[in-house]
């Protein structure tokens, strides 16, 4: 169940189904978050088919257990089936994992390389940046009040503006009116010309040399007047993204083609790593390249189609290593020039059993997993690890495929198991009968101490009393 998280919203209907008869409960609201509580009463013993049926606003599910025996009498019930034992199992309910950021994972076969482990530094892709230059003279004028290095923006957000006016000279209003009167004043030979030439009064060339003419003069009035406005050559995010680099202070006098602001994007990078030269690697031996991201989580470089880009072929003195680069187009929020570190898997894989990596325990370099038994029972189980390939670890001993495994909460059921070995802090008060003066029947107190079960199912890790319905004692 992802997330597991409980049911909030829907129905569920029990039935109890016997040789095609049967009886059934339907419940249209839980009772409590996750908690439905349909009751049923058979009329007598025998075998059925146990079904539930769940709707909700999201989806719809159906479970059918065949064989449920339905015996006469509790006596009957426990003459066959016996009474519970404590199996020494942990108990973690339901409840207690809905207020949590709870997973599990199941313990699977699957390839495994024998890995270097390395790091790499983060380095901008080539279309990661852009540099936006200066598309005429002026004076820069800020156009955000907190325009700084690693501000946020937006595609075709105004960054700045270019303003010419009052110049004597590379004036743009003055260029743009230029340029705009050679246009019109081309664009009418052009039209004279076509129609003499479509009349074959005058040659092909003579109007190809017009034509191109106007052509000529269109692309610079087009240009001029591109971004313009009010009489200033305006500076545009290109992307979304952040202000990577700020050349020019505000008030500034740039001249065409000299660089503004640089804009990144943590959309993709590059991530090179360097390794020694008698690791022989090549990109026919190279299988993948995990990374860690900025929470401490292992990532897939081929994840959304990132690549290996290339491996080094020689070394200098100067530097003897080898360099390998890899293209991350998942979005990266870590700086540039920042160290992370690296997995790089080589060889050929074998087959072995793996489970989350994000499931083990340590304790003074031993590794257990919490292995969930059933719904809400589960056990500490130690294991011995192998390789590591990313998010994923191998197992050497103590799981086999198919087991299911805590991922996400495993502390906080390992917490549970503690509390079973606690004395309850807040004795039973049990009340006795004595006699006193005058036969008069009085009670006293008497206080004992009793064993705890479980953790409290509204916070999780405090002492939880037997005999206070599974609440937090005061």
């Amino acid at each position: 169940m992802d997330k597991h998280q409980p049911v909030r919203e829907g129905s569920v209907t029990v039935s109890l189904i016997k040789g095609g008869k049967g009886i059934r409960n339907t419940v249209d609201a839980p009772s409590s978050p996750g908690i439905f509580s349909p009751a049923i009463q058979p009329k007598e013993a025998g075998n059925y088919q146990l079904v539930f049926e769940l709707t909700t606003p999201d989806y719809s599910d159906k479970i059918s257990i065949d064989n449920v025996v339905v015996y006469a009498s509790t006596d009957e019930a426990i003459k066959a089936l016996g009474t519970a034992e404590d199996d020494g199992s942990i108990s973690f309910l339901k409840e207690q994992a809905w207020k949590i950021d709870f997973q599990t994972a199941p313990v699977v076969s699957d390839k495994i390389y024998d890995v270097i482990n390395t790091s790499g530094v983060w380095m901008p892709s080539l279309g990661s940046t852009k540099s936006l230059a200066a598309k005429s003279n002026g004076v820069v004028n800020f156009k955000e009040d907190n325009l700084t290095e690693g501000t946020a923006v937006k595609q075709g957000q105004l960054l700045m503006s270019l303003n010419s006016q009052g110049l004597a000279s590379n004036n743009l209003s003055t260029d743009i009116a230029s340029a705009k009167a050679k246009y019109q004043q081309a664009k009418s030979e052009y039209e004279r010309k076509k129609e003499l030439y479509e009349s074959k009064i005058v040659p092909k060339s003579e109007f190809e040399k017009v034509e191109s003419s106007f052509e000529i003069a269109k692309t610079n009035y087009q240009s001029l007047v591109s971004g313009v406005a009010g009489g200033s050559k305006q500076i545009r995010a290109p992307f979304d993204g952040f202000i990577k680099s700020i050349i020019v202070s505000n008030g500034d006098y740039v001249d065409q083609g000299l660089a503004l602001v640089t804009i990144g994007t943590h959309q993709s990078k590059v991530l090179k790593t360097q390794l020694a030269p008698n690791y022989g690697l090549t990109m026919e031996n190279v299988q993948g390249i995990w990374y860690q991201t900025k929470d401490g989580q292992w990532a897939d470089v081929t994840d959304a189609e990132g690549k290996i880009l290339s491996i080094g072929k020689d070394v200098v003195r100067e530097q003897p290593l080898i360099s390998v680069f890899a293209q991350v187009n998942a979005e990266v929020n870590m700086p540039e020039g920042s160290l992370t570190q690296v997995q790089i898997a080589m060889g050929n894989a074998t087959q072995k059993t793996m489970i989350p990596v994000n499931a083990l325990l340590e304790d003074y370099g031993s590794y257990s997993v919490m292995v969930q038994l059933s719904g809400e029972s589960f056990e500490r189980r130690p294991i011995k690890i192998g390789k590591r390939n990313g998010e994923n670890v191998e197992i050497l001993q103590g799981l086999q495929v198919g087991e299911v495994v805590v991922t996400t909460g495993a502390y906080q059921v390992k917490m549970a198991s503690m509390s079973r070995f606690y004395t309850c802090t807040r004795p039973r008060t049990l009340k006795t009968k004595r006699n006193v003066k005058q036969n008069i029947i009085n009670f006293t107190s008497k206080q004992i101490a009793h064993p705890v079960r479980s953790t409290c199912i509204e916070c999780i890790g405090r002492v939880l009393c037997t005999y206070n319905e599974r609440r937090c004692i005061p």
